[in-house]
């Protein structure tokens, strides 16, 4: 067969024609930073993720956007709610905005319209600090203005007024107002307020390293004074939080909660007294006596607009066992403050019921604290937490905008979400979760059942489509999930593999260190499988469930291997283990044993942590240098690892032979990092790509499966493709020709042809200079249109594109081709761009990885709502639906990313 290449611009006759894209999923860890998870009165919860803000409902367990913008990774995110929304407790108005601040000092104001479900940026400061912003208070001035404070590792807090859309204009606007320079001990915490009782008179609280926490007072101009600071803490204070009582209090008093490292919580009151306001016409010189005497006894006393106000600590809560990162308190409840009552007694009944503050803690526990309704006395009322193999714990927790739901994100990315189902019961509810690193590669499983990820933060996982029944979701939803956490590890991973062919699901991981290891599905994950779908699940080979002993795995504290627990019968390794509790052996390097079981639902955090781990079947040693890159051919048969190189004997390419796991050849032609390899589908060829700047075509040549007495491959090209590091290749379905993508922003496109001297690989296209590097491609899978093909491009700023190819025959050529037959026939490919993905829908950073799903299983064809909706009519036929692609995605920014690509 033969070719001509050409570029074309626009809609090619006999094309694909229109295409519409949409996320499907989005796997995302939170950014472990304290302040990075805010929930909004309109209950939607957002959080930084790298460099954007994810957004996800607690309803429905799923993050439905990310936000692009920021440049460096987002420290802080804070809802900022309308006078109206705080009175009803809900959103009540046409467009809600969010605050969120970055680590290269960046502001950027987002606005959300509920009704149309659509995101802006409404105002970006780039420099508004000049270095990373570490808190966000705002204190609500009017319908259309509001007061922020932002503090900063550069040794300042600064003050801005905001201005809010009014009318039928939607601009909005951040002014600096003031820049309070706090010396060498930065804030890391602040809050404001306005002081009850007082015509346009706000009180702003920062603490920080000094373990103090400073009060300063000022009007909406800003100009804001420190009037008085406390010795608050023994450590550093990392949380502040004001709450003003209900309307209607007979008393002007202010409460200030702070939390610090030193594992303690302090309640503050700045209450008003009425009997010290100054009188400037006599009695001066006494009452500034009388004032410093009831600074030492009772507390700090400080002046704003002639009243006198007087900080007291109310109450320090212990319990905690290590630093206190976070402390809020819990939002007035909706429908109480809008009671009609006309008693006092009533209001300060319903500021009672509102005073309870959450806590959470490194200790791995969330508390809810409230004073006794008899003593005044604060106790702990409520405490849930998380039991895993971390030994670091939350940075933070937020409360639901009812007062009824709690949030705490931790050390692993992890959200953590708890419901008040009855008084004083509260349970643990179902949270989005993913990487918190980068994810660097991503595979789907040989029957395209479930995704299976590899990433920096040491984590192999394992995402899958649900199909559950509940009061929420519309009968037989079908939502994604994280269901299994493979591997846990004490290296960052590199690179991963599917073992393909016949037999159970097996995967092999490489990580900075020089072993490769293979890891097979034990029992509990195939019964969980089995749950996703709402049947059996189907192994191949006439394999049934009973055939797999393996329950689950378990890992040592110190150790690095993963090993089995079997499901039954004594002297087994289960037991083994147990008898080495009994003699004393392993109380101190070993972590608490899994409990491996199948799952009905999705699971919680704490599950995914510790009893879903994988069994480590076989280590594979001989490399000399950290493994980056790997992939296993469609038969099933051979593996081929790669490891960083600076020389060629390094950058061998080593061939294993999958079920015996020995090595069987070093194929050489690279004298630098292998970046990328890929078998064609046929498994006649291995492309590689390295660092070199150069691609390697390796045919094979030997099909003696079994014994291997011969090289399998052998190298027939070695071509010097690109001017710059080359990323990524990709085979076509019909293996006629493959892609690579450089960092010197090409697509190449090859011809992969038999001559009479042998195999020829000739660059038929090369594609108009992208934007950024190319450093993932993908072939799509073979489409209904004859002759129709997409390649997936994506580049190092995050951005996704899609391309469509057609081959079509050729009246004329430079070239003819001879087919075996004796027959010659000419080809023409034609590439055009189809879709540039919106970038609500991109990546923030590199994409590292792009695969496509084979196909769809049959309950998500079936009944799947997303798709129907999506392609507009419930009626239409199963071969309509067919032409549902989903192309998977993983990134820099931590995130795993499904679209579902809708054919035209």
């Amino acid at each position: 067969m033969g070719f001509e290449a050409s570029v074309e611009g626009g809609e090619m006759e006999g094309g694909l024609g229109s295409v519409q894209v949409e996320s499907a999923f989005i796997g995302l860890g939170c950014n472990r930073v304290v302040g990075a998870v805010d929930w909004g009165p309109c209950d939607l919860v957002a959080f930084g993720a790298h460099n954007s803000v994810a957004i996800f409902s607690p309803k429905r367990a799923e993050i439905l956007i990310t936000l692009p913008g920021h440049k460096d990774y987002v420290n802080c995110v804070l809802w900022l709610p309308t006078s109206a929304q705080i009175d009803a407790g809900r959103s009540s108005c046409e467009e809600l905005f969010l605050l969120s601040g970055s680590a290269d000092g960046t502001l950027i104001l987002w606005g959300f319209q509920a009704v149309e479900n659509k995101w802006r940026k409404a105002v970006e400061i780039p420099k508004a600090h000049g270095k990373a912003v570490t808190s966000i208070a705002t204190v609500i001035l009017s319908p259309s203005s509001a007061l922020m404070s932002t503090s900063s590792s550069d040794s300042s807090v600064r003050i801005w007024n905001v201005g809010l859309p009014q009318g039928s204009s939607r601009d909005c606007q951040i002014s600096p107002l003031q820049s309070i320079s706090v010396g060498s001990k930065t804030m890391v915490a602040t809050s404001l307020t306005a002081l009850p009782d007082s015509q346009d008179a706000f009180l702003l609280a920062m603490g920080g390293l000094d373990n103090q926490v400073h009060f300063y007072a000022g009007t909406s101009k800003g100009q804001f004074i420190l009037v008085c600071k406390v010795k608050a803490h023994l450590d550093w204070v990392r949380s502040l939080d004001f709450r003003v009582p209900a309307r209607g209090s007979s008393k002007a008093v202010v409460y200030l909660a702070s939390s610090s490292q030193d594992k303690t919580i302090k309640i503050w009151k700045i209450a008003r007294r009425e009997s010290d306001v100054a009188d400037s016409s006599s009695g001066a010189t006494s009452l500034k006596l009388e004032l410093s005497l009831r600074t030492f006894i009772d507390g700090p006393i400080f002046k704003v607009r002639d009243v006198v106000w007087q900080v007291s600590l109310e109450s320090l809560l212990l319990g905690h066992e290590d630093w206190v990162y976070s402390v809020r308190w819990q939002p007035p409840i909706a429908g109480h403050l809008g009671i009609d009552s006309g008693t006092v007694s009533s209001e300060e009944q319903v500021a009672e019921e509102a005073m309870c503050v959450l806590s959470a803690s490194m200790d791995r526990t969330m508390m809810i604290w409230k004073p006794s309704t008899e003593s005044g006395i604060w106790m702990n009322e409520v405490t849930v937490g998380e039991l895993s193999h971390s030994a670091l714990g939350f940075y933070g927790g937020v409360w639901g905008p009812l007062g009824d739901a709690i949030l705490a994100h931790g050390y692993g990315g992890s959200l953590h979400f708890w419901k008040e189902v009855q008084t004083q019961e509260w349970e643990p509810q179902l949270a989005p979760s993913g990487h918190f690193a980068p994810v660097v590669d991503l595979a789907w499983s040989k029957t395209s059942q479930f995704l299976l990820s590899v990433g920096n933060d040491q984590t192999a996982r394992v995402f899958a489509c649900w199909k559950q029944t509940s009061k929420e979701r519309e009968k037989d939803s079908l939502s994604w999930h994280e269901i299994g956490r493979p591997q846990v590890h004490g290296h960052d991973l590199n690179c991963l593999a599917i073992v393909t062919g016949t037999g159970n699901h097996r995967y092999v991981s490489g990580a900075d260190e020089k072993v490769a290891r293979v890891f097979e599905a034990p029992g509990a994950f195939l019964d969980t499988l089995a749950f996703t779908v709402g049947g059996k699940v189907t192994l191949e080979d006439g394999l049934i469930r009973e055939d797999v002993k393996i329950l689950g795995a378990n890992m040592s504290a110190l150790g690095l291997s993963q090993k089995p627990i079997y499901s039954q019968g004594k002297g087994n390794e289960a037991a083994a283990l147990n008898d080495s509790d009994e003699a004393g052996l392993n109380t101190m390097d070993a972590l608490p044993e899994a409990v491996p079981s199948a799952l009905t639902k999705p699971p919680f955090e704490e599950h995914l942590s510790q009893n879903t781990l994988w069994p480590e079947t076989h280590k594979l040693y001989g490399h000399g240098n950290e493994l980056f890159a790997m992939c296993c051919d469609h038969s099933g048969k051979l593996l081929a690892t790669a490891c960083k190189a600076l020389s060629a004997n390094f950058a061998q390419i080593w061939l294993w032979q999958v079920n015996s796991w020995r090595p069987i050849d070093q194929l050489k032609s690279h004298v630098l990092t292998v970046t990328q390899m890929e078998f064609s589908h046929s498994d006649r060829f291995l492309l590689s790509v390295s660092r070199d700047r150069h691609l390697s075509v390796f045919e094979r040549v030997c099909t003696d499966d079994n014994e291997y007495t011969s090289s399998p491959y052998k190298l027939v090209t070695r071509i010097d493709g690109h001017k710059r590091i080359i990323w990524a290749c990709s085979w076509s379905h019909c293996d006629s020709f493959f892609a690579t993508g450089s960092r010197d922003k090409i697509v190449k496109i090859w011809s992969v042809q038999d001559t009479e001297t042998g195999v020829q690989v000739q660059n038929i296209i090369t594609l108009p200079p992208f934007k950024s590097s190319v450093t993932a491609l993908a072939w799509g899978p073979k489409l209904p249109q004859q002759k129709a093909y997409l390649l997936a491009v994506g580049m190092e700023d995050g951005s996704v594109e899609l391309w469509q190819g057609s081959l079509r025959q050729a009246s004329e050529s430079d070239f003819n081709i001879v087919a075996g037959d004796g027959t010659t026939s000419l080809w023409k490919l034609e590439m055009s761009i189809l879709e540039k993905f919106d970038k609500f829908l991109c990546h923030v950073a590199t994409v590292h990885r792009l695969t496509w799903r084979a196909h769809l299983s049959g309950h998500e064809r079936s009944t799947s709502p997303e798709i129907k909706s999506t392609l507009g009519d419930s009626s239409r036929s199963e071969q309509r639906v067919d032409e549902v692609l989903q192309l998977a995605s993983c990134g820099a920014d931590h995130s795993i990313r499904l679209y579902n690509v809708i054919l035209g």
